[in-house]
């Protein structure tokens, strides 16, 4: 077993592989937007992604209560951590020794609970430093660091040996990547009869092209985003056959339009909003086994 990450480690940063990915790099370096770090600061628990599933209005205070904007961020992370439950509930039967591959860990609320969950080790990559230093270190501050790391490399290019994680997952990363490299890779890595799950936002087929509210999503983010007819391609064409297509349009629409009237807002919800609702736009899980 590799040592574990530790206050003084020293660890290795590798320089980007393309002008892309340096920009990617120095963008999620940058990135402290309040609706991740205030969502994350509720349990401890970082996320990078969106929520799923109906809103618990009794949770939240009304117009005259003091507490109504915290109560509002304290319901949007529940959001966002019932996402991240509906992913695990899809890698299958893990058990304590084996290793899992959160791909674009961000900053490890995914990992973390898949360590809680599982009891196992996870190896998270990232292009970031920003994100794997924050991520390690809450790793140690939860006590442990032995089973859960963020690493910085290429997730086209993971540190694993053939067949080494019993499941793999994108949760939100996807859209900065060629498919046919990144289910290359995750083939590569997982062994045989191992589930590989990824929730992303795509642009559906059946609207024609990406619409407008997706290129302002792009444009935000700096990404690319891909149909779903080129994550089914690309899946089929690296030993990755789906078990599940799961639509989750309906059930993230409800966090979307919460998020709206926070003072989290980021200047993108409109575009989400719009393009789920037009139908251009789609919020999917598909769990996939490695054959």
């Amino acid at each position: 077993m590799e040592p574990s990450v530790t206050s003084t480690t020293s660890a290795f940063v590798p320089a980007p592989s393309t002008p892309y990915q340096g920009d990617i790099a120095r963008y999620w370096d940058g990135e402290a937007r309040p609706v991740n770090l205030r969502l994350g600061d509720v349990d401890g628990l970082y996320h990078h992604h969106y929520g799923i599933g109906d809103v618990d209005h009794a949770a939240l205070g009304g117009p005259e209560d003091s507490e109504a904007e915290k109560k509002l961020v304290t319901e949007l992370h529940r959001l966002e951590s019932a996402q991240s439950v509906l992913l695990l509930d899809h890698l299958g039967d893990i058990g304590q020794g084996d290793t899992l591959v959160d791909a674009g860990c961000g900053r490890g609320g995914t990992s973390v609970m898949a360590h809680q969950r599982f009891g196992c080790k996870v190896e998270g990559v990232t292009l970031s430093a920003k994100q794997a230093e924050f991520g390690n270190q809450r790793a140690r501050e939860l006590g442990i660091d032995d089973h859960v790391r963020a690493r910085v490399c290429n997730m086209l290019d993971m540190p694993f040996e053939k067949g080494q994680a019993a499941a793999s997952w994108n949760n939100e990363s996807t859209m900065y990547v060629d498919l046919d490299d990144l289910f290359a890779e995750h083939s590569r890595v997982l062994k045989v009869g191992g589930r590989y799950v990824t929730i992303t936002g795509c642009w559906n087929p059946r609207y024609g092209q990406p619409s407008k509210w997706v290129s302002q999503i792009n444009a935000h983010f700096e990404c690319n985003i891909h149909s779903r007819r080129e994550y089914l391609r690309a899946m089929a064409d690296n030993r990755l056959v789906p078990q599940a297509v799961i639509d989750l349009t309906p059930e993230t629409l409800p966090y979307w339009k919460l998020r709206a009237t926070s003072s989290l807002v980021t200047g993108i919800e409109e575009a989400f909003i719009n393009a789920y609702e037009d139908g251009s736009f789609q919020y999917v899980l598909i769990a996939a086994d490695r054959v």
